[in-house]
């Protein structure tokens, strides 16, 4: 590997979880997000990218990119919602995040209210909630 643009590529594309392993250690953000929306990345990595911290925007991104992930599940997603809820105290304001969040069937709906309800939250942010609740499948 020469750079960081040749990291991405590779965590845009291979299935290899070793290798997706081996490049969330890599100091470049847009990394972590190639690794982030790879569909074949294990959970244990996604949990391990929850953990990286580069800028307000580039966390936020990640976010919501790890919220999507539809390996995160159990307790690795419950961890994603209470980081989440970190950052909008923060004031990082992770809305992206709390809205991929909000799609998600597996998040019981009290959860998403108690994010809504964090100083951070906006009202467009709850009616955002609101709006995703009732677009959700189980609903």
């Amino acid at each position: 590997m020469h750079d960081g643009g040749d990291y991405r590529r590779l965590a845009e594309r291979t299935a290899d979880p070793e290798v997706l392993r081996r490049l969330a250690r890599a100091e470049y953000p847009f990394v972590w997000h190639a690794i982030a929306a790879n569909p074949a990345t294990p959970a244990e990595v996604l949990a391990v990218l929850s953990t990286r911290s580069h800028s307000t925007w580039n966390d936020n991104r990640l976010l919501q990119l790890l919220a999507a992930h539809p390996a995160l599940t159990g307790e690795a997603l419950d961890g994603l919602v209470d980081l989440v809820a970190v950052r909008l105290r923060a004031q990082d304001r992770p809305y992206a995040a709390v809205l991929e969040l909000a799609r998600r069937p597996e998040v019981a709906v009290e959860r998403l209210n108690w994010l809504g309800h964090q100083p951070g939250a906006s009202t467009w942010l709850r009616r955002g909630i609101t709006r995703a609740l009732a677009a959700r499948p189980d609903r």
